[in-house]
């Protein structure tokens, strides 16, 4: 690897987790403010909210942008939003796909149809999610996050939000320069091979190298698909477990491993089941290239 090559990628993590930031800082900035300002009725309001999480969750996840999962798994550590209102907004979630496949010409309602795809799955699978652990899920309780993370909250909520921004940051930032070299010397090309070259299989790789907390992953499944690489359904399994960044703040801010673990198997199964099942169905053929 070149100097100029290894500037990039360096360049490249450090920017992945530069947009990450303001996402990072609203997310502590907002749970300061209902600690210390909010009363028991907002507080009230927010576990009221939480029933049309899911569905909210989901249109915030189309957004192209991967800090709203980010956001969503810092506000479930606080136990502020359901956990399927963060499997909705993990499974909307596609990063860079918007902007690959606009750019790369492909239709407009197309792009539309596969948003809406996204849309509904997260939906469903979100409001499913709750429904079944209704008994589990807990009220908001925002002061169980701070006393876990000892934000000292005495510092004021604008110190504290910055101290919790820069606790996280520097693992993302981390996490992210690691995952950008390994991806460097990987390469597309390599990726392309491996994803395209096990067609039984392709879904559940596409699955796996979604899960991967780096936009380089939507980026590269997204190329795929417009390249013809890969058909509708393997591009769908790859974005529905395409969470960007917010796996690495779920577990960086959850304490319950086991949960967290639970979400990435959800992930990959959800993933690989609907896009399987949409692949077999021939649905997918009306997205094909």
């Amino acid at each position: 690897m070149s100097f100029h090559e290894f500037l990039h990628v360096l360049w490249h993590g450090t920017h992945d987790t530069l947009r990450l930031l303001p996402f990072l800082f609203l997310t502590y900035l907002l749970m300061e403010i209902l600690e210390h300002k909010a009363g028991d009725r907002t507080r009230g309001m927010i576990a009221r909210a939480g029933r049309l999480g899911p569905l909210f969750g989901a249109l915030l996840g189309l957004v192209p942008q991967c800090g709203f999962s980010a956001v969503a798994a810092g506000l479930f550590a606080a136990r502020i939003v359901t956990p399927g209102t963060v499997l909705a907004v993990f499974l909307a979630t596609s990063d860079e796909m918007l902007p690959v496949l606009l750019g790369a010409g492909i239709p407009l309602p197309r792009v539309l149809a596969i948003l809406a795809i996204k849309l509904v799955i997260a939906a469903l699978c979100g409001f499913a999610t709750d429904l079944l652990l209704h008994r589990y899920i807990q009220a908001p309780h925002v002061e169980e996050f701070c006393d876990e993370e000892h934000c000292h909250c005495e510092q004021g909520v604008w110190r504290s939000a910055l101290h919790h921004t820069w606790q996280i940051g520097l693992f993302v930032l981390v996490v992210n320069l690691v995952l950008s070299f390994v991806l460097e010397f990987v390469g597309t090309e390599a990726l392309a091979s491996l994803v395209g070259g096990i067609p039984v299989l392709g879904e559940s790789v596409a699955a796996l190298v979604g899960l991967v907390p780096n936009c380089a992953a939507s980026v590269a499944i997204a190329t795929l698909y417009t390249n013809g690489v890969i058909s509708g359904g393997v591009m769908l399994s790859g974005l529905l477990t395409g969470a960007g960044a917010g796996l690495l703040v779920l577990f960086r801010t959850n304490r319950h491993l086991v949960q967290n673990l639970l979400f990435v198997l959800a992930l990959f199964l959800l993933g690989v089941l609907f896009g399987s099942v949409l692949e077999l169905s021939g649905f997918l053929g009306l997205f094909a290239l």
